[in-house]
């Protein structure tokens, strides 16, 4: 391995820059200087004098036999030695200069990183612990505050993440311990009971097998998401249109409402239709009870670009304000979860496993498009899928909106 003799450290690297420049600006004023001096006029100091004597300016001409003698051999030779002693001098004091500069260099350069090294020690104290902490430069707004700035809010795009990332863990695992509790304390209350009858029995299995089933649609919800955060692995040609008319017959105990029009999109067709199957559950689930007059109203079609659309709409009772913001966060649900009694000793059947439009949200920003959500005043919600057309370019992470109540943005 050869040896690097160019240094590591950039206050050296810039020390030796600034030097060099000085150097060779310095080289060149020197260079300028002589050959101006070089080449300029002697004006009057040549001129001729008669016989011998000492010249004006102080040189000894002699006499000669052949003529009268002149000054301006001696002026040359004079003019000669002036310009040696300027370009000895002048190399001196610009090698005493460039030492100079060095030192100059090496504060200068200090000057300059100091923010940088602030901003390093300051970036290696935070952690996962701390990701609160910011850089938070002050300053002018030049290129050091413009990089710590952006740095600070990739840290608040960090800590949004990492927050996001507790909060859904904890979520899963409390949605995945209460079917296993329940399970569990099922098996217990049987075995408990010597006299437990067949048919007992027989309900203690089904109960611990719906619990098992939960699990799964958990499970199949969990997967799902983390696919749709993963981006597109394949990109089709999908008829949204005859997914929808496929999966309408399984709307039931509601009225449907549908007016179809044609719409193509380029994606992944079981993510699509995923979207499709959580809109129409989300639809019929949090609608009004059998019997009261529920409706869900359902259309597809493309707007004046040509991008397809889905809109889903449902009766259903009023969403508080409070509780529309988190409609697309995961494992959120409105209200108090909805039971359903199944008899002396039975469980509690919650209304979903709270995934369902936080995998339409993922989705739809896997296919680069937008969503919104808007509470209706008289009960229900309206949510609107918009896709890409089929001549645009599809990318995951592109923007996903929501808007909850009348206009109401939701990041």
């Amino acid at each position: 391995m050869g040896v690097v003799w160019w240094p590591r450290s950039i206050r050296w690297r810039l020390t030796l820059l600034y030097s060099a420049l000085f150097v060779v600006a310095g080289a060149l004023l020197l260079g300028i200087t002589y050959v101006l001096a070089a080449h300029a006029a002697p004006g009057q100091a040549a001129r001729t004098v008669e016989g011998g004597g000492l010249a004006p300016d102080g040189v000894t001409v002699p006499g000669g036999a052949d003529g009268p003698p002149t000054v301006s051999v001696v002026v040359d030779a004079v003019r000669a030695d002036q310009l040696h002693e300027l370009l000895i001098e002048g190399g001196i004091a610009l090698a005493v200069m460039a030492l100079g500069s060095v030192a100059l260099g090496w504060v200068m350069a200090g000057r300059v990183l100091s923010p940088l090294r602030t901003m390093a020690a300051t970036a290696r104290s935070i952690s996962a612990e701390n990701l609160h902490e910011r850089l938070a430069v002050a300053g002018p707004d030049d290129e050091l505050k413009a990089m710590a700035d952006t740095f600070d809010d990739v840290l608040a795009r960090l800590a949004g993440a990492f927050e996001a990332q507790k909060q859904f863990v904890a979520n899963a695992s409390h949605e995945l311990r209460t079917p296993l509790t329940l399970q569990q304390a099922v098996v217990d209350v049987t075995l408990a009971d010597p006299d437990a009858s067949e048919e007992v029995l027989r309900d203690a299995l089904r109960r611990v097998r719906a619990a098992g089933q939960e699990q799964e649609r958990l499970i199949d919800a969990l997967l799902t998401l983390a696919r749709s955060q993963r981006g597109l692995e394949r990109r089709e040609f999908v008829d949204l249109t005859a997914i929808v008319r496929e999966r309408l017959p399984a709307v039931g105990g509601c009225r449907v409402e549908a007016r179809l029009e044609p719409a193509s999109a380029l994606g992944d067709p079981q993510l699509i239709e995923r979207l499709v199957v959580n809109l129409a559950e989300n639809a019929v689930r949090h609608n009004l009870p059998a019997g009261e007059g529920g409706w869900v109203s359902v259309w597809t079609g493309v707007d004046a670009a040509g991008r397809p659309g889905l809109r889903i709409e449902n009766s259903g009772p009023v969403i508080p304000a409070d509780q529309a913001a988190g409609l697309f966060q995961p494992f959120r649900r409105l209200g108090p979860d909805r039971v359903a009694p199944h008899g002396r000793g039975r469980g509690r059947e919650r209304d979903g496993v709270g995934l369902g439009l936080s995998i339409v949200a993922a989705v739809v920003a896997a296919h680069g498009g937008r969503v919104w959500a808007r509470t209706r005043s008289l009960g229900g919600l309206t949510v609107e899928v918009w896709l890409p057309c089929c001549g645009a370019g599809v990318g995951a992470g592109t923007d996903v909106l929501a808007s909850l109540g009348p206009a109401l943005p939701l990041a």
